[in-house]
């Protein structure tokens, strides 16, 4: 039997679920359609960020964005240890008070 690897949202609670109904009814959309366009409209937005957030991690461990992109998709990311944090020369280049 094949085995369905799709992503599982939460429930996301009696309003919620109540404007993505009628949010995907003006839409001429089902529910699903609706909630996916939705969630890559969210990440096209985030994009730029998540690449921000993978280029420090990279850096933090002296890797190449590709290297920890692909750590990342393939579910082999840990953080970093005590003593692996301790051995890291400096953030400086990659933080910015906001």
């Amino acid at each position: 039997m094949a085995t369905d690897d799709r992503p599982r949202i939460a429930s996301m609670g009696e309003y919620y679920a109540d404007l993505i109904a009628i949010d995907a009814a003006i839409n001429r959309r089902s529910v699903a359609q609706q909630a996916t366009s939705l969630l890559c409209a969210k990440l096209q937005q985030r994009k730029d960020l998540i690449h921000e957030r993978v280029n420090y991690l990279a850096a933090k461990r002296g890797i190449s964005f590709e290297a920890m992109w692909l750590q990342l998709l393939k579910g082999e990311y840990e953080p970093l240890t005590s003593d692996e944090l301790e051995a890291v020369e400096t953030l400086a280049p990659f933080y910015q008070n906001s």
